[in-house]
């Protein structure tokens, strides 16, 4: 297994790999949001894959505007708002062209705590981040970071954080997607069991 660089963001050949191989390897990675001169920062602890015309769950499945950025480059963050109220942050995976993209979760916050709680006025501190539109709203990220390089921005990063045993991680189906129920019921979605 190859040691990732500590501080500094994921180089852009993590993300172009396979995308479900890309979602489990972000599980104990560090999603790190700097706002206003602040980390605010946690590790990754659930992730969704999500691929192209091969899957009726992804906005990828047809290329409309919003999903061209799922196309390539790999490393990029896709951005988008659901609901009229969330949002939530993927990191776009695989190789140029060929789309894919990883929708982040949840984290275990561990930088700037206080700065979270503010963001998410009120929730308790195991709810702080553990889902993906809370992530974003603790985080700051909003529509303005769609498009960011993650592997060259200061503002949204991920860096290497600690590996993640493979008896920690649950795969399963990914939560409200649409599609038969093979695609439903793929074990796309990775949870690490933190102790």
């Amino acid at each position: 297994m190859t040691t990732l660089p500590a501080n500094r963001p994921l180089p852009r050949a993590f993300y172009e790999r396979d995308t479900v191989v890309v979602a489990r390897a972000l599980l104990g990675q560090r999603l790190v949001r700097v706002l206003s001169g602040l980390h605010l920062s946690g590790l990754i602890c659930e992730t969704e894959a999500y691929g192209g015309a091969d899957d009726p769950a992804s906005h990828a499945y047809r290329r409309t505007p919003r999903s061209v950025i799922m196309f390539g480059p790999p490393g990029i963050a896709y951005v988008y708002f659901i609901y009229g109220m969330y949002h939530c942050l993927n990191a776009v995976t695989a190789c140029d062209g060929h789309p894919g993209a990883v929708l982040i979760r949840g984290i275990f916050p561990d930088e700037g705590i206080g700065t979270l709680r503010e963001h998410r006025s009120g929730a308790a501190d195991k709810h702080l981040t553990d889902g993906p539109g809370k992530l974003c709203q603790a985080l700051g990220i909003t529509l303005v970071l769609n498009g960011v390089d993650l592997t060259d921005s200061s503002e949204l990063f991920i860096t290497a954080g600690e590996p993640v045993a493979m008896r920690e991680i649950i795969a399963a189906p990914r939560v409200g997607v649409r599609g038969d129920e093979e695609t439903r019921t793929r074990p796309w979605r990775f949870v690490w069991q933190h102790s």
